[in-house]
């Protein structure tokens, strides 16, 4: 199967159904159900929801009829790096303003930052899709699901790790190897370690493994202990 061919069919079947504000953003063409359902083998292997979810989701159901989870989440990796470097990209990509012109151009630029991952065109088409729908503006959000979808598929469980200042990687390795022997990792599943910055917890670390939060921030602690004072007095 051709990859736009593919990718076409993943937008008629779309993704897991989500609520309905959101499913109402997203255009009829893209909502629409398909006439056969998805095979099992190319289904998502999580629900994900928002106009960013279903449009992630749908993409992974292209890239797995044609083989390509690999290539494609490879330039999707690319992409997100962009994205990191250019802080202002998404919100370039938001502005009501822009013109068919300027989203093309938008596109042919972000088409050089795929590399040689991209051979069967799934990420190029699925770019030109978003334009062609009014939305890029959605792109990063979309960028940041697939990888948990491509997380699921290879059995990896994502450990972030937020600091106030970067950690070194002695720290982190000591860190992923106590996790990983931890009751929080399953057997069989691989951690994925993702080390984020944020100023505003002053000092420590905010543990983050699955659907459980380990604060030992200070912040976090400050506002305990002002919580306390007040409650004292």
């Amino acid at each position: 199967m051709s990859a736009a061919r593919a990718f076409s069919t993943a937008l008629r079947a779309g993704a897991p159904r989500a609520p309905i504000a959101a499913r109402y953003a997203v255009t009829r063409s893209y909502a629409a159900a398909a006439a056969a359902p998805t095979g099992a083998a190319n289904k998502p292997p999580v629900a994900l929801f928002g106009v960013d979810g279903t449009y992630a989701s749908a993409l992974y159901t292209a890239a797995a009829k044609t083989n390509a989870l690999d290539p494609t989440a490879k330039s999707l990796e690319s992409l997100s790096s962009v994205f990191k470097k250019d802080p202002k990209l998404s919100e370039v990509l938001r502005a009501p303003t822009l013109s068919v012109s300027d989203k093309k151009q938008i596109v042919q630029e972000l088409q050089k930052h795929l590399g040689n991952a991209d051979k069967e065109g799934i990420v190029k088409n699925f770019l030109a899709t978003l334009a062609d729908n009014n939305r890029l503006g959605v792109l990063e959000g979309v960028v940041e699901k697939f990888g948990v979808l491509i997380s699921a598929h290879r059995g990896e469980i994502e450990l972030v790790v937020t600091s106030a200042a970067p950690l070194d990687n002695r720290t982190l390795s000591r860190l992923e190897a106590a996790i990983t022997k931890s009751q929080y990792v399953a057997n069989g599943q691989t951690l994925k370690v993702v080390s984020k910055v944020n100023p505003d917890i002053r000092g420590g670390i905010v543990v983050e493994i699955g659907d459980r939060t380990i604060d030992l921030s200070v912040s976090s602690k400050m506002a305990k202990l002002n919580k306390l004072l007040k409650d004292t007095l």
